[in-house]
């Protein structure tokens, strides 16, 4: 495998014109929330750590087949740092505690506590990034997490609660924001498969220790459960994982954290349509609030390119092409 020492600019379109961006957003949104749904399966048979393990191991195999046919090799060394801090908290911890944080809590209050993950991303990203907070920006998140609100207190009651599982959903949530935060300056060194299947291989040789544990979980899993695991794998992250990557490197950390709060309304309605679950009124009206908190989170002042600022042509990422 050959290392490319130097990162290939992006081709940055015309503001307004260029879907790809947007498209990779909406692809990972959809790709995440589907993961709620598989998670409950796969979740029944396979510890936390075993799971995150077996999604951590199926990714990592079909992203570095991809990376082996497209011949892309290795990113740039000053990529390495953020994809070491991204793989260590996102794809390792993020992954175990959010797992073993839903056993201990009930849907919504895990809901609830781990949508603090896009606030934490915005003000890391302006104090770490120099990101800034736009106004639109606090305003589509103050909305959304207003909604993501509402669905937990819908869906709260359902399973009992625990310190113990409002704190590991907390530590998921300052995860997944450092995990985002540190992976935003690598994109400028590696493309977004690069960086991505790296740093899946990182949070893999992070979560070995839970090797044997897999190995007895398969054992007894069902196949239904297993294949659940590899779906979480190759789609919600090996898939989504990258597009978020690709869209991460085209616009800010905190608006990409705040297009996150779409997931709490697909996720309702991915329920309602694959298990069923028929939504209350209270859900379904916060539901249309995180959308209606991403959306204005998303619009743009003049002079703004497709993702509502990023800034490409003056900080251009690699060749990026969940």
């Amino acid at each position: 495998m050959t290392t490319t020492s130097t990162a290939r600019p992006a081709t940055s379109a015309a503001p307004g014109r260029d879907w790809r961006a947007p498209a990779a957003a909406c692809t990972t949104v959809i790709l995440w929330a589907s993961a709620f749904v598989s998670i409950r399966s796969a979740g029944e048979a396979y510890s936390p750590g075993a799971l995150a393990l077996g999604r951590l191991l199926a990714g990592t195999l079909a992203l570095g087949a991809i990376l082996l046919v497209r011949r892309e090799g290795l990113p740039a060394r000053a990529a390495w740092p953020g994809i070491i801090v991204s793989g260590l908290l996102w794809f390792g911890l993020y992954m175990v505690v959010l797992n073993w944080g839903e056993q201990q809590v009930d849907a919504g209050t895990a809901a609830m506590v781990v949508n603090i993950g896009p606030i934490l991303i915005a003000l890391l990203s302006a104090g770490i990034l120099g990101e800034g907070l736009p106004r639109r920006l606090l305003v589509g998140m103050a909305v959304s997490f207003g909604g993501a609100a509402v669905v937990g207190l819908s869906m709260s009651g359902h399973g009992g609660s625990s310190v113990l599982g409002v704190v590991l959903c907390l530590v998921a949530a300052v995860a997944y924001a450092g995990g985002v935060v540190g992976q935003k300056p690598a994109l400028r060194h590696g493309s977004a498969l690069q960086i991505t299947t790296f740093g899946c291989l990182t949070g893999t040789v992070a979560c070995l220790p839970f090797a044997g544990v897999l190995v007895s979980d398969a054992a007894d899993a069902p196949l239904s459960a297993t294949l659940n695991m590899v779906y979480l794998g190759v789609f919600p992250t090996a898939l989504a994982f990258t597009t978020w990557a690709y869209a991460l490197a085209r616009t800010t950390a905190g608006r990409m954290g705040a297009t996150t709060y779409a997931v709490p309304a697909l996720v309702v309605l991915m329920s309602w349509l694959l298990l069923d679950e028929v939504p209350a009124l209270f859900t379904v009206a916060g539901g249309l609030l995180c959308l209606a908190g991403v959306a204005v989170s998303r619009t743009r002042g003049r002079g703004r390119g497709a993702l509502g600022g990023a800034r490409v042509a003056a900080d251009p990422p690699a060749d990026a092409g969940r």
